[in-house]
């Protein structure tokens, strides 16, 4: 036993990842073994007498039995010279960092390195979620991640739908799929030339889509949002920002999670929407008028934030009373509180009364530069000559356009009554609960981007995003999931284009024209989880079932129980459980067509659709 000590001791003593001040970091041995690290496999097979303890061979297949490495590391026997990776002390620790020591903020929660899919087909079709790859396999991910093909490939213009044949690098998407599987996909062609991006998420209630026990609902929209926004970040450009709109059960805790994804230094500012012009009355504690919208760039000092064009009640401050040739003005002070001696002086006006600055305070500029102000006809004496000096402001002179407040009042942007009777007026009905007001969306846009600049919304609801974006001539990319994104989304779009004058269109002047390409991932074993929402009866999932069985795209690890008797287990098992089963059984890397399967005989891909989807992955933006 000694023998086997000292020859795993010198092989793992090899591995720099398992050592810290010349001793062996017990914990992380631990961590690696069980998850089977390559490397650490490598070295355990180099000693034959490491290699008979922990390896079993099975037909020729060598089995390495981690418990048992587990239990062997564990005993101080093994490892009295060693501590673990944080030397036994006690404390909270983020990245094998004590927080105590650590320079950033961080969350921390259940499964927050896990992938939540996060998938539903109906606004109010709530799904008990599923997370993928919890073992953290990178080969797994990394194929879930992978492009994937597209189809139903359609193209809209003010003229009507017709057969897309080519797709323009310069031209409006609307993507119908799994916002994550999508955002990994459209980020081999767009990484990097985003500028804008406007997401509106589910904002985890109670009466959204995270219908979860408590134990698990917030933990589970953090992951949720971390899988999404991590790939957000990538196709920003360096001078592209994300704003999401939040309400206050997560945003405190959305903003610490967007500090460790973007980092806290490109956090901008977090702007406050008046969504509710009435009270609420009937609240049980106060009433929450007002929505959050954090706002965080890709770097902070390439990121420059527009002016907000001059009102008209701004500009109506400025008149002309002595008719100056340079246009209209309005007076100014022309002292200050800062005392300076030298501009300290007694001042004539043209009435011949002599007047001073006030007690403590001084003319805020010396006696030269207001002689020379004087003649340039700047300063103003009151209509009558004998007031105190005033420095004209020229409209001309001043910047055109204003720097935006934290805070947005719904007469400035809208509130909820005015979003929903904008949707009425478009489909006669409330068909999206929870619609933002086109003006808040041009405040945004107008802000952040320049016309041809990229918008993205991935979260895009009733459209809004890509609507007011059409309208203001932007180009954008929307990503939705639901059922309804032909019947509201496209169905809005087509009425923007034929030149529809609701929301923002007046205030933009807009005609009409533009065009779009719509397209879907194509579904694989995605399509199989929605038949699987649709089931109602134990009949139904077992007609699933069988297919199930068929199917050459099972999840791998499901082979032996393929093998034995699975209709006899699968009789067996109650309702839920057989639901279940299903979705154990379906291979996750599997959800939709990769496009680097594209021209499997298995998945039957036209060949037109094989052609676009080589023109959609060929773009240059």
């Amino acid at each position: 036993m000694q023998n086997l000590f000292n020859d795993l001791k010198e092989l793992l003593q090899q591995d720099e990842r398992l050592v810290a001040d010349g001793l062996l970091l017990k914990n992380k041995v631990i961590e690696l073994g069980l998850q089977t690290d390559p490397m650490l496999i490598g070295r355990l097979l180099s000693s034959q007498s490491v290699k008979r303890h922990f390896f079993t061979e099975l037909d020729d297949v060598l089995v390495f039995d981690k418990l048992k490495f587990q239990q062997f590391v564990s005993n101080k026997a093994f490892l009295p010279d060693s501590y673990t990776s944080f030397k036994n002390r006690i404390g909270l620790t983020v990245n094998n960092e004590f927080i105590s020591a650590a320079k950033e903020v961080l969350l921390s929660w259940p499964y927050k390195d896990c992938v939540l899919e996060g998938g539903q087909t109906r606004e109010d079709k709530r799904r008990n979620e599923v997370f993928w790859n919890e073992t953290l396999a990178p080969d797994e991910i990394d194929r879930l991640f992978s492009e994937k093909a597209f189809t139903h490939f359609r193209t809209y213009t003010s003229a009507g739908e017709g057969k897309t044949t080519e797709l323009d690098s310069a031209g409006n998407f609307i993507i119908k799929g799994n916002n994550l599987v999508a955002l990994h996909s459209i980020n081999k062609v767009y990484a990097g030339k985003v500028k804008l991006i406007y997401i509106d998420p589910p904002y985890n209630t109670g009466n959204d889509g995270f219908n979860y026990n408590d134990s698990f609902n917030h933990s589970a929209w953090l992951t949720f949002m971390r899988n999404r926004l991590q790939v957000a970040r990538e196709l920003l450009r360096e001078d592209g920002s994300i704003w999401i709109n939040i309400d206050d059960k997560e945003s405190h805790y959305l903003k610490v999670l967007c500090d460790e994804i973007f980092g806290r230094d490109n956090f901008v500012i977090n702007f406050i929407w008046q969504k509710k012009y009435s009270p609420a009355n009937d609240a049980k504690w106060f009433s929450d008028t007002h929505d959050h919208i954090l706002v965080f760039a890709k770097n902070k000092p390439a990121f420059r934030p527009n002016l907000l064009p001059r009102s008209d009640e701004m500009n109506k401050r400025y008149s002309n009373p002595d008719n100056d040739p340079r246009g209209s003005w309005k007076p100014g002070g022309f002292s200050v509180k800062t005392y300076s001696k030298d501009y300290d002086y007694p001042i004539e006006t043209p009435s011949g009364k002599t007047v001073y600055p006030p007690k403590g305070s001084c003319w805020q500029t010396s006696k030269e530069n207001y002689l020379k102000k004087l003649a340039d006809k700047r300063i103003w004496f009151g209509p009558k000559g004998d007031s105190k000096p005033q420095l004209k402001q020229f409209l001309s002179e001043v910047q055109q356009g204003v720097v935006a407040k934290s805070i947005w009042g719904y007469e400035e942007v809208g509130h909820n009554q005015v979003s929903r009777s904008e949707i009425i007026k478009l489909f006669g009905d409330l068909v999206f609960a929870t619609p933002k007001p086109e003006r808040l969306l041009k405040r945004i846009i107008e802000l952040s981007t320049g016309e041809n600049d990229i918008v993205l919304d991935f979260f895009l609801g009733s459209g809004t995003t890509a609507a007011v974006a059409h309208k203001m001539k932007r180009r954008y990319i929307g990503i939705d999931q639901m059922d309804y994104i032909e019947d509201v989304v496209i169905s809005r779009l087509k009425k923007v284009m034929e030149g529809e004058q609701g929301g923002i269109s007046a205030e933009v002047n807009w005609k009409g024209g533009g065009s779009l390409i719509y397209a879907e991932l194509m579904q694989l074993n995605m399509a199989v989880l929605e038949r699987l929402e649709r089931a109602e009866t134990d009949n139904d999932i077992a007609l699933l079932f069988y297919d199930i069985i068929k199917s050459p795209f099972l999840n791998y690890r499901f082979t032996d129980f393929i093998s034995a008797d699975p209709e006899h287990h699968f009789a067996a098992l109650s309702y839920e459980d057989k639901r279940k089963l299903v979705i154990d059984l379906l291979d996750k890397n599997h959800l939709y067509v990769h496009f680097s399967e594209i021209e499997d005989s298995d998945h039957h891909v036209s060949a037109e659709d094989i052609d676009l989807n080589r023109q959609f992955y060929s773009m240059k933006p």
